[in-house]
């Protein structure tokens, strides 16, 4: 056992979900490049934020559920969903968890408590209040989890759903993942004028809760928080608003291009619209998962050699997935209409 109080398995099991997640994001990226057309429409990466993922994950259990926002690939990954079927969903293919109707920014997978995401910045707060307090109703110890970014905290359900969540004690931990940019606005431009109140976790006094900011790119910093944060909820005394401070290491996401030019992510908006790439190479120094790898090394959780191996394995599974989503069909034109209608 770790001086934070994680298992050597657990730490492991951390590292190598992190190490998923981050590889699933880089083979999406890369299909712009490799496969042109294949992703059709707006996709969002969520790398630079797999501390925050998998740090507040592993404090759940099965039976909890969870809702995010359109940055949405790394969650079900974590929570245990195929790739393969993660991968032909953003393909567009019907051997996708959602047979190909979703695409990136609209997942679900509810058998692992994976209960949906939306395109629609904040739409997702009340949805996960409700589902917190079906859990109260139930009574069986159930907690949600409500992952947004931080410009949802301008948004009117935002306020409305901490208000009614604080008044009737749900089970709920509100997890605002603060990744430093609101597509190409810096956040700091907006504190002045736009987001009242740094941290941003402040908010959280305005309805009677605890609110506390953690160090997104470490996953023990946020598995301790969310750890206090989950047993509050579990134990009747409400929610928590956590703000997880991460930084995005990709662009907002693809550029959508005029027909017969392909579909791309451009680079970083800390490059492309303010022009400070010491910013970002900074950001990237401070990559979470290498910095987690090191720390692993060093304490002696495990070698080099094993981290390499767990590295490997991952590209070799997110490799197999890719190669699965491109030999799927894509559903037939008259099934469009399919789960529409009840």
């Amino acid at each position: 056992m770790s001086d934070d109080g994680l298992s050597r398995e657990r730490l492991i099991w951390m590292f190598t979900q992190m190490v998923r997640v981050r590889e699933f994001e880089e083979r999406v990226k890369g299909t712009f490049e490799e496969h042109p057309g294949v992703i059709r429409g707006h996709t969002h990466l969520a790398d630079g934020a797999e501390a925050s993922i998998v740090g507040s994950i592993a404090v759940l259990r099965p039976d909890d559920q969870l809702l995010t926002t359109y940055r949405c690939h790394g969650y079900p990954i974590v929570l245990g969903t195929d790739p393969k079927a993660l991968m032909a969903e953003i393909y567009g293919r019907e051997t996708g968890i959602c047979k190909g109707y979703g695409g990136s920014m609209h997942l679900t997978d509810v058998g692992r408590g994976f209960l949906g995401t939306s395109g629609i910045v904040g739409q997702g707060i009340p949805h996960a209040a409700g589902a917190a307090w079906a859990a109260q109703i139930r009574g069986q110890g159930q907690v949600v989890l409500s992952f947004f970014g931080d410009g949802a905290a301008k948004q009117g359900a935002f306020h409305e759903t901490l208000n009614i969540a604080s008044l009737w004690k749900l089970p709920i931990v509100f997890v605002m993942e603060n990744n430093s940019y609101n597509v190409y606005t810096k956040v700091e431009q907006e504190d002045a004028n736009a987001a009242a109140g740094e941290p941003l976790a402040v908010k959280a006094q305005a309805y009677s809760m605890p609110g506390t900011t953690v160090d997104g790119g470490d996953p023990v910093a946020v598995y301790e928080q969310m750890h206090a944060a989950v047993e509050r909820a579990r134990s009747g005394e409400g929610p928590t608003l956590v703000e997880s401070r991460v930084y995005r290491l990709s662009a907002h996401g693809n550029i959508i291009a005029p027909p017969g030019v392909p579909l791309h992510f451009p680079e970083h908006e800390a490059i492309t619209i303010f022009g400070n790439a010491e910013e970002y190479e900074a950001a990237k120094r401070g990559d979470p998962v290498p910095r987690f790898r090191a720390r692993l090394v060093t304490d002696g959780t495990f070698s080099a050699e094993e981290a390499d191996a767990i590295a490997d394995a991952a590209q070799k599974e997110i490799q197999e997935a890719v190669e699965f989503a491109l030999a799927s069909s894509f559903r037939a034109p008259e099934r469009a209409t399919d789960y529409v209608y009840a």
